[in-house]
């Protein structure tokens, strides 16, 4: 029974390095591999489809991630995360011929420069300001685009040719889950550093991270500009994989349905960020013929969520977890 008890009991951290480490065990590690290798596997066997929406969830878990890092773990509020998102878009659709990844890295490099600069006004604003401040650069993104043919392609939009070589639905779900680990590896990688602990003093004191000599505004410039690296990057992957864009996929819903994601999945956590794409994109395929109901559906969720669980589904999944792990006692 002593033994039995040993075996479902949460393992400790008796070490600093725990704090580091991405995969706390063997069985953790045994049941990410096996559930990776689902991932890869399993989507071989299902029509194209499904595909098509694992794809969007899993790209859309970068985007979300990103701006988990900003808001969940810097407390940094920001509407302006679909601005980065068509930035990388359009700088992957400019530079497709440089290659593919090549194209990727740009979007999110780009992405990135500008994220730097709309996250100075972070170093005055707080709260709502800054929400309404990244707001305007969403607005303005979307004008600029809207007004530039050079950029948009006009009435048109703009069209994405497959031409690397990766053009299957399968491929192009491979390639993304493959970049979405990478992202979900750095991401664990970057929270459980010092630099993400110093964003987590950041979100709860900037008065006391400042008394014990933490540059602030460094970290809220590099925060904004790790976020808007990852949001690029998923931007440059949408839009190699719909293959066309158009202002109107820009516009400040989508900004929205990501603080959707990352309130429902859980806010300042990694996993969440997966558990809240997931979510979102989802709803929208169930509801697809009665659009007008998906905001509402969220507007609920959310309630429910700040209600009864504040730490979404993740949060969810931890109670989950933890009842099976101590199950018979509990």
């Amino acid at each position: 029974m002593i033994s039995a008890l040993k075996k479902r009991t949460v393992r400790l951290k008796i070490d600093y390095l725990d704090d580091w480490r991405i995969i706390q065990d063997r069985p953790a590690f045994i049941f990410t591999a096996v559930s990776v290798l689902t991932l890869f596997i399993l989507p071989a066997f299902v029509s194209d489809y499904i595909i098509h929406i694992l794809t969007q969830v899993v790209i859309y878990s970068i985007a979300v991630l990103g701006q988990n890092i900003l808001i969940g773990y810097t407390g940094l509020i920001s509407f302006g995360q679909v601005g980065f998102w068509g930035v990388g878009a359009y700088v992957l659709a400019h530079s497709l011929k440089l290659g593919l990844i090549p194209a990727i890295f740009l979007a999110g490099v780009t992405a990135a420069v500008v994220g730097a600069i709309v996250g100075v006004p972070s170093l005055r604003l707080k709260g709502p300001y800054l929400a309404i401040a990244t707001l305007g650069f969403s607005v303005a993104f979307f004008q600029l685009v809207q007004n530039t043919p050079a950029i948009s392609g006009g009435r048109m939009g703009l069209f994405i040719e497959r031409v690397w070589g990766i053009d299957s639905p399968y491929e192009l779900y491979c390639l993304s889950l493959s970049l979405c680990i990478l992202f979900y590896l750095w991401g664990y990688r970057i929270v459980k550093s010092n630099t993400g602990r110093i964003f987590v003093a950041i979100r709860d004191s900037e008065v006391a991270a400042e008394s014990l000599g933490v540059d602030v505004s460094r970290y809220k410039i590099l925060s904004f500009m790790i976020s808007s690296f990852f949001t690029g990057v998923a931007g440059g992957l949408y839009a190699y994989f719909i293959g066309y864009l158009e202002p109107t996929m820009f516009n400040i819903t989508e900004s929205i349905l990501m603080f959707s994601a990352i309130v429902i999945g859980g806010i300042g956590s990694v996993f969440g960020s997966a558990l809240g794409a997931a979510f979102v994109i989802v709803i929208q395929q169930i509801f697809v013929a009665l659009k007008e109901f998906i905001p509402i559906v969220f507007a609920i969720a959310i309630v429910l969520v700040m209600i009864f669980e504040q730490h979404g589904l993740y949060g969810r999944w931890i109670k989950l977890k933890l009842y099976f792990m101590n199950f018979p006692f509990r």
